[in-house]
């Protein structure tokens, strides 16, 4: 079958990178069903991710990685979705993070070079922690309920965290709360076997459930003053081009479902026909409608990474341009998935196929920041002014 996706590999590099991909979407993919029923993470996936020092890939050379790019990393993602989109989702979190403090050098270079480290050495494993309960999506403006209360040196933190991708494997938790003496939204970089840290595991939901997106539970957290390493708004960059792993993982989503659509179309035949239904006319339709919106999809999302790559001066004006992709590419992907549950009819719905499983997972990109209505007004009120 055609690969839709090597067509984006344009060198020897790439190749090797996307051949990591490859072998832990090949682990991922061994799993689903187990991540699926328990709503956990593989440990054994996480292995074979760090095994493939697939966490230090986007640290600088000089830190120990591999200067991934915008472009590689989307490539990279892609391709582990179409083993498992929670897998895909749960360590783009974490490859983004690292790019994004790359970047942004938003840490005390000594802070950062003693993460950077951990990870290149160790391939130790983080995320950022900020949705709550009463706030929502951080992208919303919600102030966290999550307190950081100064107690001399030290500060002491206490809150609930959803959403909480991985919570359980991580190495490290970056931490948003309301820092009460500096009237600021801060980061706190928390190692997680410091007491007073539990996870409450309330993660059941209809989709992306291997991403283990457990509860994590802050109980008067003793931090040092040190360990508060951001402050929200200080030294960022407004455009976030590492946020395109979203939809590059409901892509690859798509890709999956698309790829089995086809395969089922080849080699079902009903007694009512004397060929498979790969060669009647609306399941060709439909097959030809999964295709160019792919291609659509792959030629929006891959052009914006390399636009982010090659212009960096320009990367503060690209806002609108990575929001409007996540918007195209998660509701293409969608549209996707939905045409090729059309393809395998009601045996899509079986558990015994991955259909269900692609349907459920891939409407999750719907509710991943940003949201479709919060782009549509931003790109209305861009066009107006």
């Amino acid at each position: 079958m055609h690969s839709i996706l090597e067509t984006w590999i344009k060198n020897e590099r790439q190749q090797q990178l996307f051949d990591k991909a490859t072998r832990i979407a090949a682990e991922a993919k061994k799993h689903v069903e187990t991540t699926d029923r328990k709503a956990d993470f593989s440990p054994d996936t996480l292995k074979v991710i760090k095994e493939e020092s697939y966490p230090s890939l986007a640290l600088a050379k000089k830190d120990g990685g591999e200067d991934l790019s915008l472009y590689e990393f989307l490539l990279l993602q892609e391709k582990i979705a179409e083993g498992d989109g929670a897998v895909a989702l749960s360590i783009g979190w974490h490859v983004g993070v690292m790019m994004e403090l790359t970047d942004d050098q938003l840490w005390d270079p000594q802070t950062f070079q003693k993460l950077a480290k951990e990870v290149a050495d160790e391939q130790k494993v983080v995320n950022r922690m900020a949705t709550e309960p009463a706030t929502g999506s951080p992208t919303r403006g919600g102030v966290p309920e999550t307190k950081a209360v100064r107690d001399g040196g030290q500060y002491i933190v206490s809150g609930r965290k959803t959403f909480a991708s991985m919570v359980d494997h991580l190495d490290y938790y970056i931490v948003s709360a309301y820092v009460e003496d500096l009237d600021q939204v801060g980061w706190f970089l928390i190692d997680r076997h410091q007491p007073g840290i539990s996870v409450d595991y309330t993660w059941d939901t209809l989709g992306m459930r291997g991403t283990g997106s457990h509860d994590l539970v802050l109980d008067r957290v003793v931090l040092h003053e040190t360990d508060l390493v951001e402050i929200k708004g200080e030294g960022k960059s407004s455009a976030k081009g590492w946020l395109l792993h979203i939809p590059a993982c409901y892509l690859g989503i798509a890709v999956a479902a698309r790829n089995d659509a086809i395969e089922f179309a080849k080699n079902f035949q009903p007694n009512s026909l004397d060929t498979t239904i790969s060669e009647v006319s609306h399941i060709q339709d439909k097959i030809g409608q999964m295709e160019w919106k792919l291609m659509q999809a792959h030629s929006y999302l891959y052009s914006v990474a390399r636009k982010w790559d090659e212009e960096p001066e320009n990367r503060d004006q690209i806002g609108p341009e990575l929001a409007a992709v996540k918007l195209a590419v998660t509701n293409a992907a969608n549209e996707v998935v939905d045409l090729a549950m059309r393809i395998a009819g009601g045996r899509g719905l079986s558990k015994h196929n991955p259909f269900e499983k692609y349907y459920r997972d891939v409407r999750a990109g719907l509710h991943n920041p940003p949201m479709d209505d919060a782009v549509v007004s931003m790109l209305a009120k861009r066009a107006l002014q």
